[in-house]
């Protein structure tokens, strides 16, 4: 089979530096360029020093459309910009984009959540990642919804602070964030909006309504989300809907021990735990923000557009200790 070729568009930060390093280690892919306009010329070990001794790689401004799959790996608004930059496509080149920009239903779009859309991913010329939250609140919820189980779901989660992209910030800062927590667009963080649509993909009926308050963590990388609502089903009857709904699907587990952050991290696995008291239901679910919850994502994308192996270039060990 013929090696597909990759260009990343946006390398130099916490995204495109996942894409690289998982990409670099693909056994069916060649990055043929790696785009930033801030560091063109540089080796790309200067930028991404845990690369150092991975690759002989430099950044460049230029595009270059010799091919198979491009990411995009730049922030909100970027994409989107980028492709009308381009004409709106790239000439046969497939596109995973990594921001906000074509997640609501643009046209020509497929959402990228494997667990959801697997076979429209496949035949898809562009294909838009989901957000980090997003990923991790549908994938606790989706069984759910294909049951027609869901009404008012009250969600919260806790990410590190990679999820808020490279640029500093006051509260990216270590001294702020170190030994500190706060809950930020409570009720209206921007991956709301997918996450209904989703929803409605699967729960035609009974507008299923989530109801969300994000936290910054402590902590690097990373998201852990509990969803509570209420399900008059037996918890096996539920731990059945779960468990029938991911046979198959390589990276969501279903976990029947309590989970943990660092079982994830470093993977593009997303666990799930579940927890029922009478009718009220707790859905857990973790993943790392950067991999499942992008970069890893991108790259299972791509495996599905190409007719590869699902898991090729992923198999990653969590940092567990």
């Amino acid at each position: 089979m013929r090696r597909v070729r990759a260009g990343i568009i946006g390398g130099a930060g916490y995204t495109g530096g996942e894409m690289i390093r998982l990409l670099i280690n693909h056994p069916a892919v060649d990055i043929s360029f790696i785009h930033s306009k801030s560091n063109a010329g540089k080796p790309v070990t200067v930028v991404h020093e845990d690369l150092a001794g991975d690759t002989e790689l430099t950044f460049n401004d230029e595009w270059h459309s010799e091919v198979d799959v491009v990411f995009l790996c730049v922030g909100h608004g970027e994409a989107k910009k980028f492709m009308e930059e381009h004409g709106g496509s790239f000439d046969g080149v497939l596109v995973i984009d990594l921001s906000q920009d074509f997640r609501l239903g643009a046209p020509g779009w497929v959402y990228g959540l494997p667990e959801l859309n697997r076979e429209e991913i496949r035949s898809a010329q562009a294909v838009a990642n989901p957000g980090c939250f997003a990923t991790a609140i549908q994938l606790g919820l989706l069984p759910l919804a294909k049951a027609g189980l869901l009404g008012d779901v009250y969600s919260t989660g806790i990410t590190g602070s990679t999820g808020a992209g490279q640029s500093l910030s006051t509260t990216s800062h270590f001294s702020w964030r170190a030994n500190n927590i706060q809950a930020y667009k409570t009720l209206s963080h921007q991956h709301l909006k997918e996450i209904g649509q989703s929803l409605r993909q699967l729960q035609a009926s009974g507008e299923p309504a989530v109801h969300f308050t994000p936290w910054r963590g402590d902590f690097t990388r990373g998201i852990f989300i509990s969803s509570q609502l209420r399900v008059d089903r037996s918890p096996e009857e539920v731990l059945g809907l779960f468990e029938n709904f991911y046979k198959g699907h390589p990276f969501t587990i279903v976990s029947r021990n309590p989970i943990s952050l660092k079982q994830v991290v470093n993977t593009n696995k997303c666990l799930i735990q579940l927890e029922q008291v009478g009718s009220q239901l707790v859905v857990h679910s973790a993943l790392d923000n950067l991999l499942k919850g992008a970069s890893g994502q991108a790259v299972q994308n791509m495996n599905l557009l190409f007719g590869l192996d699902e898991t090729a270039g992923l198999r990653l060990k969590a940092n567990a200790f």
